[in-house]
């Protein structure tokens, strides 16, 4: 019999990877504000270190890279043998390098993949191994609304986040059967320093604390794919439907890209 899962899991650790800066950093505080104890895990230990200091105890630092699968394992074992199971992983780790056809590289390509996509498969192994012996964990895999279909600049970003949509579609069929609550956020804009580097406009765009709020309430509800804002990512959602014609001449004409040769 397949095992749907009822209720996401609402006590114990929640591991929050990326957790240094942006929607990472403000979700530790904002689970920290809530009595909850977080485990972060960044490359930087100086950001790691002055979110443990602000959080006042309930944010322990971990820091590892994700795309060193070793140290990503190990990382979750100090983790459960430091702090107890982890019942909530946000795997928000990812970078955002702008990529354009003139300066196609294979290095910015590369990165983008090992970072964001390869990073949270080696989060993802470790995890789904302890939570499904345990039947019991929510996963979180922060994708973006950029995977719905290809954007200005996005073309190693937005291959990622695409992916990781896929990957979690695919996965959450075998998830729903071993106890383990999948689910995929796929934002619109955040301010972040990545958003920061875009050269278009950024309609809806919200702060990194309003995201956290949206992401922490999605994971208190039902819906697979947590995507905020809504009026932003569902017309983006409409857009992807379109006739590739239509939809290359509405997204250009939006970001200001028809006739762009610079």
């Amino acid at each position: 019999m397949t095992h749907i899962v009822e209720k996401p899991a609402t006590a114990g650790v929640v591991w929050i990877t990326g957790a240094s800066s942006g929607i990472g950093r403000a979700l530790a505080l904002a689970y920290a504000r809530r009595g909850v104890g977080v485990a972060a895990t960044a490359r930087s230990v100086e950001g790691l270190d002055a979110l443990a200091r602000e959080a006042g105890g309930l944010v322990r630092a971990y820091p590892a890279d994700v795309t060193d699968a070793a140290a990503i394992a190990a990382t979750v074992d100090r983790i459960e043998a430091e702090m107890g199971p982890i019942a909530t992983a946000i795997l928000n780790a990812g970078i955002y390098l702008p990529v354009r056809a003139q300066n196609l590289g294979v290095e910015d390509c590369a990165r983008s993949f090992r970072v964001n996509l390869d990073g949270t498969v080696h989060c993802l192994v470790p995890l789904l191994a302890r939570m499904g012996a345990r039947r019991a964990g929510q996963i979180a895999i922060v994708s973006s609304s950029a995977g719905y279909r290809g954007l200005p600049t996005s073309a190693a970003y937005g291959a990622t986040k695409a992916g990781l949509i896929n990957l979690a579609e695919s996965l959450k069929f075998d998830t729903d059967n071993m106890g383990i609550d999948l689910r995929i956020v796929t934002p619109g804009f955040v301010e972040t320093a990545a958003t920061d580097r875009n050269p278009f406009p950024m309609p809806a765009i919200v702060s990194a604390e309003t995201a956290a709020a949206r992401i922490i309430a999605g994971l208190a509800g039902r819906r697979f794919d947590i995507t905020f804002p809504r009026r932003f990512t569902l017309v983006l959602k409409a857009l992807a439907l379109l006739p590739a014609s239509v939809y290359f001449a509405i997204v250009a004409r939006a970001t200001g890209w028809r006739g762009k040769r610079d």
